[in-house]
């Protein structure tokens, strides 16, 4: 049933906003009348009593003095006899629903109401309001892929180059597989006295200082237990806390999601951090763990804190973690990082995270590593990710150190094979940066906007898979000014968005360059910058010049060059020693940890 409206504009200039909502009225049936903003309140009230409405929207911005204005006007509309027969209802920016009862009004609507909950209560309908609660569905990033190769030569060399590691690998075992497996059995048991003969042939593979950690309490330097009382305080404020009228970042569907990174040592702090960040937009993150962690064999277990940079990656943390996060918040968890690869998966997968990061050749050629060592944890835990059904990004970090795009591709897409053949669900990360390569060679002289889009066109060309760059974009872009850093990074994202890629890894505004620890507002100050830019750019796309046609045809075809000479090797191991895909004039150099462990 149609109403009818009188639409008044309590202000002496601006009348968009009640414009909109007339318009918006209009087009579902009712009968607007709309006021000029520059009537006195006995001219409004006057017209108000003549015409038999069924409602009074005020719009009106606050300032000093208006809210004592606005309670005489609704006195006025008593005396009057307004109110016998009309609602009235004000509106604006600063306006709650508190403040419009306090006023006299009827109901309120502020800066966070929808034209949809404005309409249903006018229609006398019930609806959803955002209120608290993110109210949103977890997304899957590989839903919508086959893995199907376009390139044929591109699609035959990595067949014959995963089958090879898959055959090299089969037969041989390591300190951090049989961990692995060992762990997997620690968790199904019941029996005590046999957990008690597990957790002793676990400890004979680790390195003492984690056997002294985990029996005795005498933790690496900063390392110590969260206490009861901070757990106790976390839940506390976990039950208090909703997000309140959360934000979406993407203006529309197709554009990707957004990840940050959590990584301040301490579980607390990074779930405080994230819960806020949840509340703008943020769609999922991405636990840092410690360096020192990949450089020892076996896991600490406990919920533990750290004082330095990275989270430790025990079960307990990844598991109060990822409790803490809402149901549809994506959690990945960094693996490939040293000798613990596949009982980091594990830990992962039984924790409940939804994602891993594993990638055998950046963890060899650029965080040390052993090849031959990480080609079978690697391979490993491509299976365990598998088994959880846990999709893995597989990150290009290593174009940072000088190793030049096609030769990162090339082992993203070598990784992509080796996860399809062992049924897991690989993601594509390739860099959006200013890295070394491109610096010496001037690929972005011109833009930065040609050579980063020709990396995911490329990739588009060869298979049908999911792409994410990360790990953060812009890095090399960004300077420790907190504007600019969130400049820059807005524009990675807007041209992430228009390339059609999936989802982002993003920092904060003092990540890059910080020189502390990461503060709340520049995590949120990189958020906005990007929510503000996905409105901006909408459903249009970044123009890229004929540059990037030849930068993406030049990429295929060294891509394709650099896999034929890894083909040719016995396998990736000896492809990765004899720097094929990254050297020492790239600045990588194969991994030492691990070396000779392997059986």
């Amino acid at each position: 049933m149609s109403k009818r409206i009188l639409c008044v504009p309590f202000d002496p200039v601006h009348d968009v906003g009640i414009k909109i909502i007339k318009n918006e009225l209009d087009k579902n049936g009712h009968h607007t009348e709309l006021l000029s903003p520059d009537l006195s309140p006995e001219v409004i009230v006057k017209i108000a009593s003549k015409g038999n409405y069924d409602f009074i929207l005020v719009s009106r911005t606050l300032g000093y003095g208006v809210a004592e204005m606005l309670a005489r006007f609704v006195d006025m509309l008593d005396a009057a006899g307004v109110r016998e027969k009309s609602k009235i209802v004000i509106g604006g920016k600063p306006i709650t629903p508190e403040l419009a009862a306090e006023l006299g009004f009827d109901k309120g609507f502020g800066e966070h109401s929808s034209l949809e909950e404005l309409l249903a209560y006018i229609e006398g309908r019930e609806v959803k309001q955002a209120g608290t609660g993110l109210h949103r569905t977890k997304k899957d990033i590989t839903s919508k892929y086959d893995y199907r190769f376009k390139h044929t030569e591109i699609g035959s060399l990595l067949d014959s180059i995963a089958n090879k590691l898959i055959t090299f690998t089969a037969d041989k075992t390591s300190p951090g597989v049989e961990r692995a497996k060992i762990r997997a059995e620690i968790f199904t048991t019941q029996d005590e006295a046999k957990k008690k003969v597990l957790l002793s042939d676990y400890y004979s593979l680790c390195d003492e200082v984690i056997v002294e950690g985990n029996t005795k309490k005498n933790f690496v330097k900063g390392v110590r237990e969260v206490t009861a009382q901070e757990i106790i305080n976390l839940n506390s404020f976990l039950g208090r806390s909703q997000p309140l009228n959360p934000y979406k970042i993407q203006y529309n569907e197709k554009q990707p999601l957004l990840f940050k990174f959590l990584g301040s040592g301490c579980p607390i702090m990074d779930i405080t951090h994230a819960k806020v960040c949840e509340r703008y937009g943020i769609d999922g993150f991405l636990i840092i763990n410690p360096s020192w962690e990949a450089r020892y064999e076996g896991l600490l277990q406990g919920c533990l804190t750290h004082e330095n940079d990275g989270t430790i990656t025990s079960f307990e943390n990844i598991k109060l973690m990822r409790e803490s996060l809402d149901e549809s918040t994506l959690l990945t968890v960094r693996a490939h990082r040293g000798l613990n690869t596949p009982e980091t998966v594990l830990l992962a997968g039984k924790a409940g995270a939804d994602l891993a990061k594993i990638n055998l050749v950046y963890g060899s050629l650029g965080a040390g590593t052993d090849p031959v060592r990480l080609a079978v944890d690697g391979v490993e835990a491509i299976k365990l990710a598998a088994r959880y059904n846990m999709p893995f990004d597989i990150p290009g970090n290593d174009e940072l150190s000088g190793v030049p795009a096609w030769k990162t591709l090339a082992g993203l897409l070598i990784n992509v094979m080796v996860g399809i053949k062992l049924g897991a669900k690989p993601i594509l990360k390739p860099l959006f940066c200013y890295g070394p390569h491109i610096v010496i060679n001037g690929m972005m002289k011109q833009n930065f906007i040609d050579y980063n889009a020709a990396k995911v066109y490329a990739l588009r060309e060869i298979v049908n898979a999911p792409i994410w760059p990360g790990e953060p974009i812009a890095f090399m872009t960004q300077s420790e000014e907190r504007v600019q850093s969130a400049n820059a990074t807005s524009y990675h994202a807007s041209l992430a968005a228009s390339t059609g890629v999936d989802a982002i890894t993003v920092a904060s505004t003092d990540e890059a360059y910080s020189r502390g620890p990461i503060c709340i507002t520049s995590r949120i100050d990189s958020i906005r910058a990007i929510s503000d830019a996905f409105r901006f750019v909408g459903d249009a796309k970044f123009a890229t010049t004929s540059q990037a046609d030849y930068f993406t045809e030049d990429l295929i075809n060294k891509i394709t060059s650099t896999l034929r000479e890894v083909d040719s090797k016995e396998n990736l191991t000896a492809a990765i020693y004899d720097g094929l895909l990254g050297n020492k004039e790239d600045g990588a150099y194969p991994g030492k940890f691990g070396y000779g462990t392997v059986n």
